[in-house]
């Protein structure tokens, strides 16, 4: 028989103590300890031994990529779809996940492919009304509304599906352990189970998961390391764009980003996401300047906008959104010491148009331009585009990949790109007048003086 102790379990890392603690000395979080109940089960027959195995006695044969037909899903998994892979999706609520899974779900069950959609949170009702929403019409796909991991272990057995998808895995339980759906160790015992089930039976399987308040994958970090794939779906429920973002990936880049757009009939792929983000930009305008950021293998141009007041109270603010706010008080530095700018006493706010998050230092240059910009009240012309590291010293440092930004900027229609000088040694014109500069105020000075 089982034998149970009670311990306590951070929700936020997953840290155990053997009394409650007010705050996980791991994570930092206050109050995120819960009591849950351990099984210890007994111990069961003896498990067959795997044997190691001659590296080149390996076929990779059955590991060819099925493409899903969704460009961009395909983009972000490096490909297409891996037999045999685990991929987690999370993302806040109503962004879209079950949407998208449920519209895989249709393209894969349409190849007459054996694929279970099993939800924890919704009837099979409401799944059908959202497939028929979807236009969602594939003979080979089978639902599923079930908690208990048990009950789905053997459906699984029984139907043998190609590709399997779990909405969500904060809601499936395991009886072996006795604590409430969502726990820590009701999340990691689910998680691995299933992992172990897709691995053995050659299955891909999409895992569904809930976030926190800080926008993290709710449950412990060790659920991200038992996956192949780690996606973030990105964007707000007000604005129509979605951006699926990889964080973590066995079988292709980690730097790749998926465009989608929002719609009555669902998530419709954005083909020329660089098009979308400009089309309503704004002429004459002080304070925009259009960047070309390198997301994986794709260019994408966006617009950053910058607006400067004098201060009301004492402290003056810095508020940003899509970009880092440190990033932007190291480039006002910069500005202020190098570039003499005071802007001290003004208010800065800094915005990402689109929804997009900018983390590489090639938008820095941006970012300065669209800041002195609007100090100045000085458009920067509409057919100009930047991008570009800026270092402490006030010097602009080379980029990675600049001749496919120049390409993607040609291809928009700009006739003007400001890259950084030892960029110019390794590209083509490519049609555009390229402008080196090596320093902040060399940018200044082509710009605003």
């Amino acid at each position: 028989m089982a034998k149970t102790k009670s311990h306590f379990v951070c929700q936020s890392c997953g840290q155990q103590s053997p009394r409650w603690v007010g705050r996980c000395t791991d994570c930092g979080e206050w109050n995120s300890f819960v009591e849950e109940a351990e099984t210890r089960r007994a111990p069961g027959a003896p498990r067959t031994l795997a044997r190691p195995v001659s590296l080149n006695e390996i076929s990779t044969q059955h590991d060819d990529r099925v493409p899903i037909g969704i460009s961009e899903m395909d983009r972000v998994l490096g490909g297409g779809l891996v037999p045999g892979s685990v991929t987690l999706i999370g993302g806040d609520p109503g962004i879209g996940k079950s949407t998208l899974l449920l519209q895989i779900a249709g393209l894969l069950g349409s190849r007459e492919a054996p694929t279970l959609y099993v939800s924890g949170e919704e009837s099979l009702r409401q799944i059908k009304l959202r497939a028929d929403r979807l236009g969602v019409e594939a003979p080979g796909l089978t639902l599923l509304a079930e908690n208990a991991l048990e009950h789905i272990l053997a459906i699984v057995s029984d139907v043998r599906p190609a590709a399997l998808i779990i909405d969500s895995v904060q809601t499936v339980y395991t009886e072996s352990i006795h604590s409430a759906p969502g726990s820590v160790s009701q999340v990691r015992e689910a998680a691995g189970l299933l992992t172990a089930m897709a691995k053995k039976e050659n299955i891909s399987l999409f895992l569904i998961g809930h976030v926190t308040k800080d926008g993290s994958i709710a449950g412990p970090r060790v659920l991200e390391h038992m996956v192949d794939t780690v996606l973030y779906f990105e964007g707000d429920r007000g604005h129509a764009y979605r951006i699926l973002r990889t964080i973590k990936n066995r079988f292709g880049s980690t730097q790749e980003v998926g465009v989608f757009q929002m719609k009555e009939n669902g998530l419709a792929e954005v083909a020329n996401p660089s098009e979308i983000f400009l089309a309503e930009r704004p002429a004459d305008v002080a304070g925009s300047a259009v960047v070309a950021s390198q997301e994986g293998t794709r260019p994408i141009l966006v617009e950053i906008q910058a607006l400067v007041c004098p201060v009301e109270f004492g402290v003056p603010r810095r508020m940003t959104t899509g970009v880092d706010k440190n990033r932007v008080n190291l480039l006002v530095a910069v500005l202020e010491k190098r570039a003499g700018t005071p802007l001290s006493s003004q208010d800065i706010f800094v915005n990402v148009v689109g929804g997009m998050t900018l983390s590489e230092p090639a938008a820095d240059l941006g970012i300065l331009c669209a800041v002195v910009s609007n100090y100045r009240g000085r458009p920067i012309d509409a057919k100009t585009l930047l991008f570009g590291e800026v270092g402490l010293g006030g010097e602009v440092r080379a980029v990675t990949r600049p001749q496919a930004r120049l390409r993607e900027g040609a291809k928009l229609g700009f006739q003007r790109c400001i890259v950084p000088q030892r960029c110019c040694e390794e590209i083509e014109p490519d049609g555009l007048e390229v402008v080196g500069v090596a320093s902040v105020d060399d940018l200044i000075e082509i710009l605003f003086v």
